[in-house]
């Protein structure tokens, strides 16, 4: 019979049994639960399968948790440890052989819904414009922006909360990825677009 005072065996992240409990910083622990959902998301985004986005963030979480007190001390944590994510991604993708290329974002049937949009709102007809690498090459709070709100869905006020950020400040950095995406993409903007048909 059972220790009545022992933790029950459970699955651990990666399926492995967990026979003790360990003492993880509260701070971190409401960071983690906080954030699980969207680093997966966005794993799977990039990598193309959830279960390789799983074991992706598993290790993106033991990285941060190892180096939890020092990134308390330091200021944009988001950013720091979106960093982290994007990085383990890219060794992910670099393990596989598909560094270099743009990321594989899974065009599920919400994102290929949100990408059709995005593509609309920017007029961006043309299939062959580089939009997937124009994002990657976004500055981070940028990019995190366009990634949460057009790719993943979130709302403003989601996304806010996410970043730690004033609401007015996500609008305006969405405009800004939305500008810095049409003038890499060739595309002119509105301003230029709306005197041209004047004339």
């Amino acid at each position: 019979m059972r220790d009545q005072n022992r933790p029950a065996a459970t699955a651990g992240p990666l399926g492995g049994p967990v026979t003790e409990i360990v003492g993880l910083p509260l701070g971190f622990e409401g960071f983690a639960l906080g954030h699980q959902a969207f680093f997966r998301t966005y794993g799977e985004l990039h990598v193309g399968s959830r279960s390789t986005a799983e074991a992706v963030v598993h290790e993106v979480f033991l990285e941060i948790h190892a180096a939890w007190d020092g990134l308390l001390q330091e200021d944009e944590l988001e950013r720091r440890t979106l960093a982290v994510l994007r990085r383990h991604v890219a060794r992910r993708l670099a393990r596989e052989g598909r560094e270099g290329r743009d990321p594989t974002y899974v065009i599920n049937g919400q994102i290929q819904q949100r990408l059709r949009a995005l593509r609309g709102e920017l007029e961006l007809f043309d299939s062959r414009l580089g939009l997937y690498a124009a994002i990657s090459e976004l500055p981070v709070r940028q990019y995190t922006v366009i990634v949460l709100r057009c790719l993943i869905g979130y709302d403003t006020k989601q996304v806010a909360r996410f970043m730690t950020l004033d609401e007015r400040t996500v609008n305006y950095l969405c405009r800004k990825a939305k500008d810095h995406l049409t003038r890499q993409l060739g595309v002119p903007t509105r301003a230029v677009r709306q005197k041209g048909q004047q004339q």
